[in-house]
């Protein structure tokens, strides 16, 4: 999300609005891993997150002629992403279970992945398994998040989004929004701070 983003976005938007296919695609390649992550903490089944994906940016591509340019581009199609998951889990009568797929994360090339819980010269194995402890502990308070918390801070946290641009994704106040935040930092907080309290302070 440099600063020339949204601008090539509103270009790129202008060009698929006069029918350029080839810009849509190119839409697509720059925010198709961000939507399938943001999918992926919604529905955590890997089965599914391609397909609801796909049919995200179908709903875009079909909706494109309506978009006004009100909000930038990725917070639209953020707002598309979670409505179709939404709709998907609701089609499918399924409630967002974790798999055992989701849980191994399958996402080691993605550039939020935790490179930094890998082995390195430095990492003693008690320092290794400490960081993948505390990982596991974060990722299972997320899990346990209600989804409108979970859906809050995997936009602040992991997409990096603003609170303005979040209220907009999530359609409400930006108290709201803060209110979430706090509440889903609170809850992570609360899970690791035994795992904390029991390495006498020691820093990793």
């Amino acid at each position: 999300m440099t600063a020339a983003g949204p601008d090539v976005d509103a270009a790129l938007v202008e060009r698929v609005k006069q029918g350029d296919v080839r810009a849509f695609e190119l839409l697509v390649v720059k925010y198709q891993r961000r939507i399938e992550r943001l999918i992926g903490r919604m529905v955590r089944d890997v089965d599914l997150v391609a397909d609801i994906a796909q049919e995200s940016f179908i709903r875009a591509y079909r909706a494109l002629p309506q978009f006004r340019g009100e909000s930038a581009f990725y917070t639209w199609l953020y707002r598309i992403a979670v409505n179709t998951a939404k709709k998907a889990l609701v089609d499918l009568k399924r409630d967002p279970l974790v798999t055992d797929a989701a849980l191994s994360g399958g996402d080691d090339d993605d550039e939020t992945s935790r490179r930094g819980l890998e082995p390195s010269d430095m990492a003693t194995p008690d320092a290794l398994l400490a960081s993948k402890e505390i990982a596991a502990t974060v990722n299972a308070a997320i899990e346990a998040l209600s989804e409108d918390l979970r859906q809050a801070i995997t936009l602040r946290e992991i997409e990096g989004l603003s609170y303005e641009e979040i209220a907009d994704v999530m359609n409400c106040p930006i108290g709201t929004v803060r209110s979430r935040i706090f509440r889903a930092r609170e809850a992570i907080a609360q899970r690791l701070r035994p795992l904390l309290d029991t390495r006498d302070g020691e820093r990793w």
